[in-house]
């Protein structure tokens, strides 16, 4: 099943596929002179995935306010459809990832549709953040830390829950972000929380199947102002560490204080076997779930430099899972989203193209300046005209904004889907 008419697609590519032809040979000169392959390169590009949140195809807030968009989502099967376009234009988001309780269904349902559309799904999220219609327990002062034990164990069911739906829809992998923490000095004592939050993570590790993985994500602040139980990539790491060899990292690029050396990150958690993956979005102040790329693409591209480097070097136990985790305000979130899938592919081409015998050489003569330069060169070289061949020739469209708004997807969709309320704060 495809959303957008083929008619449609097909007519827009044929506009721009003469000229794309001679920007793709006219790239191939340029870096078959840099002793690089662009068919290679386009091959790899073609190859790689980013899969998108379930939630992120739903218009996003603030602390303050929602401004809801047209045609959103009533349930996870039009969230999967509208996952459905952005595979379909881009051919680089093949997986969805699922938000429980958020996007609970009958398993063998979600299997259909996501067949019916070509996807498959991606890790599982749990929800002990915020409180659910019916929930005995609330979370307000915690989750897997909170001081009172059944209040624990139903967030540890609750993860338990996640597993078993995945196992059905074939997720192999788990994410834990807890909102746990505190606002005020003395709220909490750092210690007690932390024990309580490993006793019932290693609960949740415990029921893991053994072709699962375990991905527990750091953020350093919101909701909890003052302290987060898993704050940073250190306390992350130790928790991997605590829990076992199916337990890893999972890095998100919104979560850090500013000009944090990202980049070192992943280079050390891939240095020590423990890189489960990424949240890719961007950020100008803080947690700001921006579009990935729209802020800085060239931190973006140093990310994927440790991830080349590390591919090319065959790291042991290398294979981080990539996903998308953004908040979209103001912009129709399918077009944010296959944007910044593009973007992801991007920043990977670009980390391809540097030259990794002249980077090594520059680092072990201490030349600063050439190795440096050596990265510049790769990341100003305008790659485009490879992301889009690699659609063009998978049936996906040369350009999925224009022709996902000459489709007009949104308005048909907002024509079924009644208008949703605004009303009311807090971040969706």
């Amino acid at each position: 099943m495809t959303m957008i008419s083929k008619d449609v697609l097909e007519k827009d590519n044929s506009a721009r596929e003469s000229a794309l032809r001679q920007d793709y040979d006219h790239l191939g000169e340029q870096l078959a002179r840099r002793s690089i392959a662009i068919d290679e390169v386009k091959a790899r590009v073609s190859a790689y995935g980013v899969a998108v949140p379930s939630w992120g195809v739903g218009t996003g807030g603030t602390r303050f306010a929602r401004f809801p968009g047209a045609g959103e989502p009533r349930h996870i099967f039009d969230k999967l459809e509208d996952c459905g376009v952005i595979q379909q234009l881009t051919r680089a988001t093949p997986a969805v990832s699922l938000h429980i309780p958020w996007d609970k269904d009958d398993p063998k349902a979600l299997l259909a549709k996501a067949e019916e559309l070509g996807l498959t799904f991606d890790a599982m999220n749990s929800n002990t953040f915020q409180d659910q219609d019916g929930q005995e327990k609330s979370y307000k002062f915690g989750s897997l830390s909170h001081t009172d034990a059944a209040t624990r164990a139903q967030a540890v069911e609750h993860n338990l829950e996640c597993i078993e739906i995945g196992k059905a829809i074939g997720s192999k992998a788990l994410t834990i972000w807890i909102g746990d923490g505190s606002n005020f000095p003395g709220q909490a004592n750092f210690t007690r929380q932390f024990e309580r939050y490993l006793g019932a993570a290693k609960q949740i590790y415990a029921a893991l199947p053994g072709d699962w993985r375990l991905f527990t994500e750091h953020k350093m602040y919101e909701p909890a102002f003052y302290s987060t139980v898993v704050q940073d990539w250190g306390t992350n790491y130790m928790i991997a560490q605590e829990l076992g060899d199916q337990a890893y990292c999972l890095v998100d690029l919104g979560h850090h204080a500013p000009n944090v050396n990202i980049e070192m990150i992943v280079a050390r958690l891939i240095q020590f076997g423990k890189l489960g993956g990424f949240h890719f979005n961007d950020s100008k102040y803080g947690d700001d779930d921006l579009d990935t790329g729209s802020i800085d693409p060239y931190r973006l591209f140093l990310v994927f430099n440790e991830l080349v480097d590390a591919e090319t070097r065959r790291a042991p136990g290398f294979n981080p899972a990539h996903m998308l985790d953004q908040s979209h305000n103001v912009t129709d979130p399918i077009e944010s989203l296959m944007v910044s899938a593009m973007e992801v592919q991007r920043a990977y081409a670009q980390a391809l193209l540097v030259d990794r015998k002249a980077l090594e050489g520059f680092q072990e003569s201490n030349d600063a300046l050439m190795a440096t330069g050596t990265l510049k060169t790769a990341f100003r070289t305008d790659v485009e005209p490879i992301l889009a061949m690699a659609r063009l020739e998978q049936g996906a469209a040369i350009d999925p904004v224009a022709t996902y708004r000459a489709s007009g997807y949104r308005a048909k969709v907002a024509g079924i889907r009644p208008a949703v309320s605004g009303a009311g704060g807090g971040i969706v």
